[in-house]
């Protein structure tokens, strides 16, 4: 059997639980590779023994959620529309859609570049920072907008490259960018005695290298897709069909940073220390979230192949298995991060108010773990079938109608202990909310096709 057969089986007629396990686990171990970005950059800025620039890289991580955000228009918005036409059999559209992928990346990592530095400093205050943190704070996220365009190439050719099955290649891009990073942070920080900011140059030339790795998959004929440089400017129905369901897709992680940004305001008053501890908690929390998001994004394409070959009995069965597996993997992460958590911060810091605030909070966010894998499934199942009106109600009713209201009330009435809540609260009530659209929806599409 050719790859390229390989790759259609496992999205066409797989096992569902070991299509699921075959699409998301690689894509989980690249996905633990990409959190090292920040975790590495918080380990060797922890080494300088300056809770304050410890701070200032926490503060800063919205920048890099919105920069994904605004790449994952682009990724989530192609990705949908490729599954879609690789299950209709489709195969140039797929391929025109690839290549107008690379093209208006390119011209959205300039429009981010020159937004983020005009208005540098009013960014600076906006995410929380004060006297003590804004001029570091200022130093990473200047770099991080002017390598805006490695950092979207390097996660928008991912999600390319697994939208037509190509996990691994996606996963190599991954591990050069972060080795890479890995190397560079101490050299930069240390060696060039360049602090903060070669904690940002080595992220971003860590990004530029995984997205030339990726790249090179498709120059040099590796892929399933064989784009062409006479699509890079998309025609009008394809662009159209890409910000459709892709700028839905953002807005979850728009809306996400925005959340955190209220977050890190709200944590400031409790002292610029507590801003570090929730950062570094965060932070190594993110290995888990990593977790349920990688099986959702490698199911993604199996929804989405699914659902232009119009087999909604699969998609059914990839869903329930995709659920199964993410809350049981979820649980025993939990469990883990409960028994462990002061030594996990211990490993960032050697502050002990860092570490006990630190560990406080690990142990109350990590309750959001078997439920919010299914949240994620579902989301990303209505961007897979083309419905981002969907995906939008969910993200919608998670962040502005639940957490952020929830974030604000549980605060003012119970203190720091209601903040750190919050999110634990907002997820249990977002899975049943989440798993019964989806639900519903699948079945009245079958329902409809049946007539």
């Amino acid at each position: 059997m050719e790859k390229s057969d390989k790759r259609i089986f496992t999205l066409s007629s797989e096992k569902p639980a070991t299509a699921v396990l075959k699409m998301g686990v690689p894509l989980i171990a690249g996905m633990f590779i990409m959190v090292l970005y920040n975790l590495v950059d918080t380990y060797f800025i922890g080494l300088m023994k300056d809770d304050y620039r410890l701070a200032a890289v926490n503060l800063a991580y919205p920048v890099m959620m919105i920069t994904i955000a605004v790449s994952n228009i682009i990724g989530t918005g192609a990705s949908s529309l490729i599954a879609r036409s690789l299950g209709a059999g489709d195969i140039h559209r797929a391929e025109k859609t690839v290549a107008a992928g690379f093209g208006l990346t390119i011209i959205n990592s300039f429009i981010v570049s020159a937004a983020g530095l005009a208005f540098l400093p009013q960014i600076i205050s906006g995410l929380g920072a004060k006297e003590n943190t804004f001029q570091f704070t200022q130093d990473y996220v200047c770099i991080l907008f002017i390598g805006s365009i490695f950092t979207m190439g390097n996660y928008t050719f991912g999600q390319l490259l697994r939208s037509e099955g190509s996990v691994k290649y996606s996963i190599v891009g991954m591990i050069v960018g972060t080795i890479a990073n890995i190397a560079l942070d101490p050299l930069f920080i240390f060696t060039f005695g360049l602090g903060i900011r070669g904690a940002a140059i080595a992220t971003i030339i860590g990004n530029g290298a995984g997205m030339t790795v990726s790249l090179m998959f498709y120059l040099r004929g590796k892929t399933l897709l064989k784009p062409s440089v006479k699509f890079l400017i998309p025609s009008a129905d394809i662009t159209k069909e890409i910000f459709w369901v892709g700028i839905p897709a953002s807005l979850e992680t728009l809306l996400t940073s925005a959340a955190f940004i209220v977050n890190n305001n709200l944590a400031v008053s409790y002292g610029e220390i507590t801003v570090a501890a929730i950062g570094i908690a965060q932070k190594i929390l993110s290995l888990g979230n990593y977790i349920y998001q990688g099986f959702a994004s490698g199911t993604q394409p199996i929804m989405g192949y699914n659902y232009g070959a119009k087999n909604f009995k699969r998609m059914m069965s990839v869903l329930r298995a995709g659920i199964t597996v993410v809350s049981i993997t979820e649980l025993c992460v939990m469990c883990l991060y409960g028994a462990a958590a002061p030594l996990l911060i211990d490993i960032f810091t050697d502050s002990e108010q860092v570490i006990s605030i630190g560990a406080r909070v690990l142990r109350t966010l990590m309750l959001i773990l078997p439920f919010v894998g299914a949240t994620s499934m579902s989301r990303m199942s209505f961007q897979a079938m083309g419905k981002p009106q969907f995906a939008f109600v969910i993200t919608l009713i998670r962040q502005l109608v639940l957490y952020i209201p929830m974030l604000l009330l549980l605060d003012h009435l119970f203190g720091f202990d209601g903040m750190i809540l919050a999110q634990p609260v907002t997820e249990i009530i977002m899975m049943a909310v989440s798993v019964s659209l989806l639900y519903t929806t699948i079945k009245k599409e079958e329902t409809s096709e049946n007539l």
